[in-house]
């Protein structure tokens, strides 16, 4: 059985705009399942209506066998992390953890034994007593993270949970929170417009846009098998060429170049899709199925990757991306080369 289920859900504000349309979703028991998106994509919205802040305009939400969709907040039994933590700041961190605690009831002794658990289980032992206000980011973050976790739920909710962090302090925890779930083995649904945090922390990935579940699968395949183009230029940096898909599944370009691509469009008007690191050039190149002829225009360093600019099948913005490894020759703007990639690298997607 599933652990959360979504059937027919629609959600409109406004009674002529759909902020959530057609949405049919299940999250299997103990996954981690980040929605993806941009703003207003309705990623944000799904998840408030999992918790209970909103209500579905139509259709049904199930939370195992139980149907929640009119259910409130407070009966749900689900964990909520939000983006500003929500820490009451005149408790003390164990205060904080022990409130969901001592808003069901539970014994003195039971409540203090399950805080001790929780403060372990993300590493904060030694400072129940200490302020929220005392404690970093990341030490906040995680009093949040132990407070959802601590009456042992069903369901945790994480609403853009590190965007307040800094970039380095972010990244720690998005492994931090990834090793906790291994851990634990809990359902987690977590909602973030950052595609490298999805595609790092995620058993699978749905990726919203304008109220639509786009495409959902495993971080690799979503990003490595595109279904449409918005899925595959939002999932990290593409080179997109118009062309025309004949009936041999041959692509042709406007400059009359043939592409032999992965067609997942109809014949037709389609775009191809070929990521950046997945070409090869000069000898390797040469070896690839597809083969064209380029010139570099220009060369970036990004520490741990070259990003170079050239020429080539009738634009100037053809991107490829190499790893800034030993031995790496010197490139030179203005050098003739080949640029090559394989059939599986390349997809023609419909419009």
């Amino acid at each position: 059985m599933s652990a959360v289920r979504f059937i027919d859900v629609r959600k409109s504000y406004d009674g002529k705009v759909d902020a959530v349309r057609a949405l049919n979703l299940d999250v299997a028991d103990g996954e981690f399942l980040t929605l993806l998106g941009p703003s207003g994509s309705g990623k944000t919205t799904t998840l408030t209506m999992l918790a209970g802040f909103e209500q579905p305009t139509e259709g049904s939400i199930f939370i195992g066998a139980e149907d929640i969709t009119r259910v409130p907040v407070e009966k749900r039994g689900i964990g909520m992390v939000f983006q500003n933590y929500a820490l009451f700041p005149n408790m003390t961190v164990g205060e904080n953890i022990a409130f969901p605690l001592k808003v069901r009831g539970l014994a003195r002794a039971e409540i203090a034994e399950k805080v001790g658990r929780a403060l372990a289980m993300v590493r904060l032992e030694g400072l129940a007593d200490r302020r929220t206000l005392q404690l970093s980011g990341g030490q906040q973050q995680r009093v949040a993270v132990a407070r959802a976790l601590v009456f042992e739920p069903r369901l945790v909710l994480l609403d853009e949970p590190l965007g307040a962090l800094d970039r380095q302090l972010r990244e720690q925890m998005q492994y931090e929170l990834k090793h906790l779930h291994e851990r634990l083995g809990v359902t987690m649904v977590y909602v973030t417009h950052d595609q490298i945090e999805a595609m790092t922390m995620s058993d699978r990935v749905a990726v919203f846009n304008t109220g639509e579940l786009r495409q959902i699968a495993e971080p690799r395949r979503l990003y490595e098998q595109p279904e449409s183009l918005f899925v595959a230029q939002f999932l990290g940096e593409s080179n997109a060429l118009p062309g025309t898909l004949g009936d041999t599944g041959v692509v042709t370009l406007p400059g009359g170049e043939r592409v032999l691509a992965t067609a997942v469009a109809g014949k037709g008007a389609v775009t191809l899709v070929v990521r950046p690191e997945k070409v090869a050039l000069g000898a390797a190149a040469a070896l690839c199925a597809n083969c064209f002829p380029a010139t570099l225009l220009e060369v970036s360093f990004l520490g741990d990757q070259l990003r170079l600019r050239l020429a080539a099948l009738g634009r100037e913005d053809f991107i490829v991306k190499l790893a800034n490894a030993a031995g790496q020759g010197t490139l030179e703007p203005g050098t003739a080369i080949q640029v090559g990639w394989r059939v599986e690298d390349c997809r023609a997607l419909g419009h």
